[in-house]
């Protein structure tokens, strides 16, 4: 099923409205699709290195607009959702003591959910129920997406298809090591 969404997302790439369709599926990935964009990104930018910008710049902004729409989720369905979900395995009461931790490193998470495989999705949903900061939540969305999607921009405008499959396989890796050496340096920075 899931092969079947990725070639089906993949195949848009082709498709004369490609840039709408980027769009469409930034913005639902942001909040409740399971393949990421640059699954579109990658051979769009590959057949028009010109439009690389372009085509970051309408993933990013995209993508954002559905962070907010999965912050919204959060919010507005928690109640009807996530609240009896905790009530049901006992973790009600423990609900404010997350919130309160989430909300003092909620920007961290956002911005390390951006930029790495881990599923956004999760992240903006998660921002919304804890009720963390609207401005925030946007601020680091929109660095971290801006980050993810221009990098992947500019590394293909660069080298063209022979970076594709370092993209592919292992950016994501990058990423995560990055994440961890920026949030272990400031660790370390804190307790020096």
């Amino acid at each position: 099923m899931l092969r079947r969404i990725y070639d089906w997302t993949l195949s848009l790439s082709a498709h004369p409205q490609a840039l709408w369709a980027l769009a469409v599926v930034s913005f639902v990935e942001s909040s409740v699709f399971p393949i990421p964009p640059d699954v579109l990104m990658i051979p769009m930018i590959i057949a028009a290195p010109r439009r690389a910008w372009l085509i970051a710049a309408v993933a990013t902004i995209s993508s954002v607009l559905g962070g907010l729409a999965g912050y919204w989720i959060g919010s507005a369905l928690f109640e009807q959702v996530g609240q009896p979900i905790l009530e049901l395995y006992g973790k009600g009461d423990r609900f404010d003591e997350f919130s309160d931790w989430y909300n003092q490193f909620g920007a961290w998470a956002v911005l390390v959910a951006g930029v790495t495989p881990f599923p956004f999705k999760v992240i903006t949903i998660l921002s919304g129920t804890t009720g963390l900061s609207l401005p925030i939540f946007i601020f680091a969305s929109i660095v971290a997406r801006g980050m993810r999607f221009f990098l992947v921009a500019g590394l293909l405008r660069a080298f063209g298809p022979p970076i594709r499959d370092f993209i592919e396989r292992r950016l994501g890796l990058v990423f995560t090591l990055f994440c961890v050496a920026l949030i272990g340096g400031f660790v370390v920075m804190h307790y020096l």
